[in-house]
């Protein structure tokens, strides 16, 4: 065969040598490099060779190039059966035979899309990180689902993976819900109060802002200035007084952190299952905030690092078109910044096979990352070369939409249950679901629910700000998560209904109808859809892809006849490109973390 796995890029590889070949040929000159661009749809053809850049060595009427390439073409490529010239670009059609030929070869092929498992470098991707101080929100969903993605699709791109969080479980935010708590909770727990724990610590939180805004409030009555009252108030001397004892390991502190903690995580294990996200390692920032310190001294006798007067240390990156940047205090204490170095050079000394790190963190973080990956570079790590900052936009919500627990955030365990009641309300709205069970019902609307928010999210390019309508986004018609699940269950339904016929392979002599080939070649895209939302970091590219490739099935399903078509050849050709883009609605779909129902 001409193409490995029927791979459209090998083609176009194949085209681009022979082009090269033929101006070299005809011309007499060296073409460096061929521009394809997709046909247009009013023209016949299936890649176009794009001839005005052609033009800086051949000296010509663009048409008559055009032309003359094309008839080449025709003879050296034998499944260009034919083409036309427009103006400056050059048609190629390609031939039904290859179209067969290539899902022959992908007729059986269960892992169709997927690269070889770890044929490519090992990945850590870190996304979530919360604070242990309150419940995850709708900024958390944004993060967990894009890293979950990201993770799915580098794995799918042939990447070993590792999905990590650091869950920021030390400082004077934990102490404030924990002072809180022990001042005015009266021992409630979550199992007394029936709240999830994460939910709980957050009241407490809450309850420590209300409660120190009131102190403030009293001290200045008093006739203390604002500044002063705020660094003064009873209940912010006693949070700090708390953090003290937790850091000189005091029994009673430390105890009441660690069962305050232990009531989060359980409410965060919940939310992570409810949101279908999961970890393969965590990282606590209790264990790592001490890490960086050694390195950055090493750093200081290796000049990376410079110290000030006042015994603080900083690496200097004006050169490099940053500022200077403090990595220890004059006292000897770390920063962020150098709890993030040493965290990165644990993780590799953990998993030596790591060759690159992805952080998923919103893009008010974007200068940090910029940072922290130079200095790793400067001290010397070959890996650094590799990291990369997910970083995204905010999500809004229209004002009034949703509830807040918190009144300024909105609750992530909320926004989930919201969309499901959302997706009830529609579908029955819609009349889609006679003859369900209560119990199908349910589930097929958290299934609706969950995708519409998960997909609406990540068809959206991950830098830009994401305004979030849950009404809009369980419509079931456009670029929605149900509407491709919708299009997949139309699919699994024909399936269900067509005669269990198998015939060994597809005659690659038939002609193919206009709309079995525009979605042929729309399947054929799929592995390289993976491959190009791996080096991009952009689970917008698979989402935007499964659109188009159901936008392509719809029109097909629309135009010809998969049951009722008389020939068996046709009939079986059809029923299997029926299944195999169901197959692959449903492979696009797990990467980004969405199921797909049977039946809608």
């Amino acid at each position: 065969m001409l193409l490995e796995n029927g791979n459209l890029m090998k083609l176009q590889e194949v085209i681009a040598k022979k082009v090269q070949e033929g101006i070299k040929s005809i011309y007499g000159v060296d073409l460096p490099t061929v521009e394809f661009q997709p046909t247009r749809k009013d023209f016949e053809g299936d890649i176009t060779v794009v001839v005005f850049p052609m033009l800086r060595v051949v000296k010509g009427n663009p048409v008559q190039i055009g032309n003359e390439i094309g008839a080449y073409l025709v003879e050296q490529v034998d499944v260009i059966s034919k083409f036309n010239v427009v103006k400056g670009f050059l048609n190629l059609v390609v031939s039904d035979s290859h179209y067969l030929d290539f899902f022959n070869t992908i007729l059986g092929e269960t892992s169709y899309g997927y690269a070889q498992p770890n044929s490519k470098d090992a990945v850590m991707v870190e996304y979530s990180s919360p604070n242990t101080n309150k419940p995850l929100h709708l900024g958390h969903i944004r993060n967990n689902l894009l890293g979950y993605a990201v993770a799915e699709i580098l794995k799918a791109a042939g990447h070993k993976v590792y999905k990590t969080q650091i869950i920021n479980d030390r400082g004077i935010h934990i102490c404030k819900s924990m002072l809180a708590w022990k001042r005015f909770g009266n021992g409630e727990t979550p199992k007394s109060s029936g709240m999830k724990g994460d939910h709980l610590v957050g009241k407490y939180y809450v309850a420590f802002d209300k409660a120190y805004k009131a102190e403030i409030g009293e001290l200045i009555a008093q006739g203390r200035d604002k500044a002063i009252a705020e660094k003064e108030a009873p209940l912010l001397l006693g949070a700090q007084e708390m953090l003290r004892k937790w850091e000189a390991g005091d029994a009673e502190t430390v105890a009441l952190w660690k069962q305050m903690n232990g009531w989060v995580y359980e409410g965060f294990d919940i939310t992570y299952k409810n949101m279908g996200v999961d970890f393969d390692t965590l990282y606590y920032e209790s264990d790592t905030y001490l890490l960086g310190r050694d390195v950055v001294k090493d750093g200081l006798e290796k000049n990376v690092f410079f110290k000030k007067e006042d015994g603080s240390v900083w690496i200097d990156l004006t050169d490099d078109g940053l500022d200077e940047k403090i990595v220890l205090r004059s006292d000897g204490t770390a920063v962020y910044m150098t709890q993030d170095i040493g965290t990165a050079i644990q993780r590799v000394t953990d998993f030596s096979d790591i060759n690159g790190m992805v952080y998923t963190v919103g893009n008010e973080q974007d200068y940090h990352f910029k940072v922290l990956f130079l200095i790793l570079k400067k001290l010397g790590y070959a890996w650094a070369e590799k990291l990369h900052h997910l970083s995204y936009g905010m999500v809004d919500l229209p004002s009034g939409k949703m509830k807040s627990r918190e009144g300024t955030v909105v609750d992530a365990d909320d926004l989930m249950d919201n969309m499901t009641e959302t997706a009830a309300s529609i579908s029955e709205e819609l009349g889609k679901l006679d003859g369900y069970s209560r119990e199908e019902k349910e589930r097929l609307y958290k299934t609706i629910g969950l995708g519409a928010l998960k997909y609406y999210i990540l068809k959206v390019d991950p830098k830009k700000r994401i305004l979030f309508n849950p009404e809009e986004s369980v419509d079931f018609q456009g670029n929605t998560g149900p509407f491709i699940q919708y299009t997949y269950a139309r699919i699994q339904s024909i399936l269900r209904k067509a005669e269990d016929v198998v015939l060994n392979s597809i005659e690659n002599t038939l002609v193919l109808h206009e709309k079995e080939k525009e979605l042929l070649k729309q399947v054929q895209l799929f592995p390289e859809t993976v491959q190009l939302a791996a080096e991009n970091y952009s689970p917008a590219l698979i989402a935007n892809y499964t659109y188009d490739l159901v936008k392509e099935f719809n029109s097909f399903y629309q135009q010809v006849s998969i049951l009722g078509e008389p020939d068996a050849m046709k009939k079986y050709l059809r029923i299997q490109l029926a299944k195999k883009v169901g197959e692959v609605i449903e492979k696009a779909f797990l990467l980004l973390g969405i199921h797909v129902p049977e039946r809608m």
